[in-house]
């Protein structure tokens, strides 16, 4: 069975809503459907806490509506439940009238509900279409909530939240929710999977209410929740015929002494994901102490530019990594040249790190060279190298949320981006885009990226195209971290590889 993968903006929902009623789905069915599928998860909420009384704290919109079922489910299953609201009863209209009428006890002021009287509050004030920042009453009343320290669900995003981008409307002054669950409808929204907004929603429930999948085609998401089924298809899968050079021969290029730790990290990477051969590219006066630490990874010496094109001219290395610990000495933006320049055969290449650092405020250079470059580009900065290597070019850095500057950044360099963080975005030049699929505190360890990187050229040294490739190396990432835990040293992260593909290989449908 796939899992959805769609991501939507607020107005893309409400496409598909106004498609669903076009196409026989009325409304009221929706919000039925939907309040029913909170009174779910707050049923469950509720018995495992030993809980019976639930709060459900009602907007003026739809997002009320739904409330305002779900309490009716509520106490149909025999939970105590109160609803109070924002708003009078008599100034709703549509979809949500016809459900507070349809509620069978009193509705209270919600300035005047007491959280800590409940085991459960439901948060049904505004949702994901909200566009302003909460004041007044609706900001008392989110510091009410808070400091009753109860636990909360939120109807399709903690009230306070954009939808779109993740963050706190109004911030750093903002009000928002901070929910224990989150209930959403028919696709994800972005500010489900951006921070601060994928910390806010806690776990995240996705209903389905009814909206045929077919109304994606009409919408035509181009955002996409980072996972096997968005990648699968591409994955390059062995085969009782291969052999090590149809695996592809991926080159990492290393720094000059004492940053050599990096280029082995992310050589390991790219040979533990899969690539046939791997070969780390050494300054000869380091050769020694690479030689001491590898075994499976070939070594051959060069020192400058002009030995890496002669390494690079054979052919059968078909993707190369350069960056992790590379330096910024004189040559290093020459072997960078050297790195994308076009050979006889189409070479993939990753940059990483140092490798664009060297172009801070100079992104158009870089970006002269990947036209130029005779395979796919895959760049991989963290926020503080996307600051430095786009500085001065505002069009990048003030774009409105993160999936914006990663696609932004992708279609200024004509490379695929992944913009790094607890909420990667891997972006590609044609506006594809894809958030990372599964948290990974662990990854924060130095040399986690490096070894990204690597896996990063060991897939596309496979065979398999940018976007995908970057978005595959993402989610194994995370998954290797989470394999390991707590205690996680870079180190780990390839040797867990794995057990991570033997599990993604017994997947339904993947071989």
């Amino acid at each position: 069975m796939q899992r959805v993968i769609e991501v939507v903006t607020t107005a893309q929902m409400a496409e598909a809503d106004r498609l669903a009623a076009a196409g026989g789905t009325p409304g009221a069915v929706l919000m039925d459907r939907a309040g029913r599928a909170v009174a779910a998860v707050a049923g469950r909420m509720l018995d495992a806490a030993g809980g019976r009384r639930v709060l459900v704290l009602c907007g003026p919109g739809n997002n009320g509506g739904d409330g305002y079922v779900a309490a009716a489910e509520l106490r149909r299953r025999g939970y105590a439940a109160d609803v109070a609201s924002t708003v009078p009863v008599e100034r709703l209209r549509g979809d949500a009238a016809a459900a507070a009428a349809a509620w069978p006890g009193p509705v209270g002021d919600a300035a005047a509900a007491d959280p800590v009287a409940h085991d459960l509050v439901v948060d049904a004030l505004f949702g994901a279409g909200l566009s302003r920042p909460l004041d007044g009453a609706a900001a008392v009343l989110v510091e009410r909530v808070a400091a009753a320290r109860r636990p909360v669900l939120a109807v399709d995003l903690p009230s306070g939240l954009s939808g779109d981008t993740g963050e706190v409307l109004g911030s750093p002054a903002g009000a928002a929710i901070r929910a224990t669950e989150t209930v959403t409808f028919f696709r994800l929204k972005p500010g489900h999977l951006l921070m601060p907004g994928r910390e806010r929603c806690g776990t995240v429930t996705l209903a389905d209410i009814g909206i045929d999948a077919a109304v994606l085609d009409a919408i035509a998401p181009t955002l996409f929740h980072d996972g096997p089924d968005l990648w699968a298809r591409h994955y390059p899968k062995p085969t009782a015929a291969g052999h090590k050079y149809t695996r592809g021969h991926l080159l990492t290029v290393s720094g000059p002494l004492p940053t050599l730790g990096a280029a082995r990290l992310c050589a390991r990477g790219g040979l533990r994901v899969g690539a046939g051969l791997v070969t780390l590219a050494s300054p000869a006066d380091a050769l020694a102490i690479h030689a001491a630490h590898l075994t499976a990874i070939m070594l051959k010496p060069f020192e400058g530019p002009d030995d890496l094109r002669d390494i690079l001219a054979d052919a059968r290395k078909n993707a190369v990594v350069l960056g992790p610990g590379l330096g910024h000495g004189a040559d290093a933006p020459a072997l960078v040249a050297a790195a994308l320049a076009p050979g006889d055969r189409a070479r993939a290449a990753v940059l990483d790190a140092d490798a664009l650092t060297l172009f801070a405020g100079r992104a158009d250079d870089l970006a002269a060279l990947v036209r130029g470059a005779g395979g796919p580009v895959v760049v991989t900065p963290h926020d503080g190298e996307f600051a430095k290597l786009f500085a001065g070019l505002d069009e990048v850095l003030d774009a409105p949320d993160k999936v914006a500057r990663a696609r932004a950044g992708a279609a200024r360099l004509g490379a695929v981006l992944v913009l790094k963080g607890p909420d990667t975005v891997v972006a590609a030049p044609d506006g594809r885009a894809a958030i990372a699929g599964e948290d990974a505190p662990w990854l924060a360890t130095a040399g986690s990226g490096d070894v990204l990187a690597g896996m990063v050229g060991g897939l596309l040294a496979q065979g398999m195209p940018a976007f995908e490739a970057a978005a595959a190396a993402v989610w194994l990432h995370a998954a290797a971290a989470n394999h390991v835990g707590p205690g996680l040293i870079s180190e780990d992260l390839p040797d867990a590889l794995p057990a991570v593909l033997r599990a993604l290989f017994a997947r339904d449908g993947f071989r």
